[in-house]
């Protein structure tokens, strides 16, 4: 029964990490950082310098990911320190965020090294936390789990984002000078809540330790020499590279609609309030679709649940094309809250499934590389369409290809080959 106890603990404190770090991914990433940055730290300089230098610092983080992501992986599972490698880049993440509240006014180019500083914190926290799922549950269990850490994520990013949201819209409710002062107040609070629960992973989970831990120059030799063995077996990893394309193409599609729909919704005229509402309807409905499609996968197969997610993302681009009034919009945010999170856990789970568990953490390092090569393939899309007929309607269309790409190499991923094969390495 102890054993047992310690089992759930272990997951619970795991998927808790994923309620943490989703307060940077919602209140940061997708909500106040980049309004903060060009309407405050940058409103001095021209509205497209401050976009171009945005977007040159996003780009500059993801890029940093892609190239460090593998290799940090297989140094992690040389050294079997997954556990330790997330904590140090979650408080690179926790110390860069709380530093936004002491920028000043017209101080961008700090504001945006601090913010490359904190996106790679978060984005190198991922690679462990998700490598480490392999260590905390059963395979047939993990579906579940990867939905358990999902759910909770967009709850707990969701409840802080609705309260730092309020702080704006009434910051004499809360005592706050402004909104201004509202927003660097959410910047403290999301370090905060990012370093409070990430103490549960740090108490509950417990990395399987090697016999003798190498240093750490010794573990950087080895998990050079572990990535490069990697590439040389990848034709004996057919399943996982048809998964990998696979995965790309659609959550390439999937990250795009995200990104895009704000902007979207933008061009249709919808007001920039109902925007914000329909981010927060997404947030809220996708904590229970996940939970549900997680035992969807564990019922019929992960495959299953993904191509019910790539449908009805399907149906969500051809109602788009189509939509008139911000009732539909919000109609949209509840359809893609109900497959986002969905689609998301099952890859995870999926790809979890046809690794193998000993270099599980190398192996993420390449599925978080791919998923920071997503939304390049998709914008481009949308606006080389958009360019040449001047309609956002017909752009959002050219997404189609991506999800059918996504489908057909997802219909050639044999889990059991793949399974049998990661068994064998």
């Amino acid at each position: 029964m102890g054993n047992r106890s310690n089992y759930n603990r272990g997951i619970w404190g795991w998927a808790l990490y994923d309620w943490a770090n989703s307060a940077f991914a919602t209140t940061v990433m997708a909500g106040f950082f980049p309004l903060f940055f060009k309407q405050y730290w940058a409103s001095d300089i021209p509205a497209s310098e401050s976009t171009f230098y945005l977007g040159l610092s996003n780009a500059v983080a993801s890029l940093v990911i892609v190239i460090l992501a593998p290799l940090l992986g297989a140094i992690a599972d040389s050294s079997g320190r997954r556990k330790r490698f997330l904590l140090l880049f979650a408080l690179l993440g926790i110390c860069t965020v709380s530093g936004f509240y002491f920028i000043a006014k017209g101080e961008w180019q700090i504001a945006l090294m601090l913010y490359v500083l904190s996106a790679i914190g978060f984005s190198g926290s991922i690679v462990f936390y998700d490598s480490l799922i392999t260590k905390i549950t059963t395979a047939t269990q993990i579906d579940k789990v990867s939905a358990l850490g999902y759910a909770l994520g967009y709850l707990g990013g969701g409840i802080l984002f609705s309260l730092n949201v309020a702080m704006t819209l009434w910051p004499e409710t809360f005592g706050l000078a402004d909104s201004a002062e509202a927003v660097k107040v959410s910047f403290i609070m999301v370090a905060c809540w990012w370093a409070l629960f990430s103490i549960p992973l740090i108490l509950w989970v417990h990395e399987p330790t090697k016999g003798s831990q190498p240093g750490i120059f010794k573990a950087m030799g080895k998990g050079v020499k572990q990535l490069w063995d990697t590439f040389g077996k990848i034709r004996q990893l057919r399943v996982v590279l048809y998964f990998l394309i696979g995965y790309w193409c659609y959550i390439d599609a999937v990250d795009t609609v995200v990104r895009m729909a704000v902007d979207y919704g933008l061009a249709l005229g919808f007001p920039s309030e109902s925007l914000i509402i329909a981010l927060l309807i997404t947030q809220f409905i996708g904590f229970p679709s996940a939970v549900v499609f997680g035992h969807l996968g564990t019922r019929f197969g992960p495959k299953i649940g993904i191509y019910i997610a790539i449908g009805v993302y399907v149906l969500i681009i051809l109602w788009a094309s189509q939509m008139q009034s911000v009732t539909e919009f919000y109609g949209l945010a509840i359809g893609i809250g109900l497959v986002q999170g969905g689609i998301q856990s099952l890859s995870r789970s999926l790809y979890a499934r046809i690794i193998p568990s000993d270099k599980s953490g190398e192996f993420f390092g390449f599925y978080n590389m791919m998923g920071k090569f997503a939304a390049v393939l998709g914008p481009l899309m949308v606006g080389a369409v958009s360019l040449a007929t001047g309609d956002p309607r017909l752009s959002i269309l050219s997404l189609l290809i991506l999800f059918a790409l996504g489908f057909w190499f997802l219909s050639r991923v044999d889990i059991s080959e793949g399974e049998a094969m990661a068994k064998r390495l």
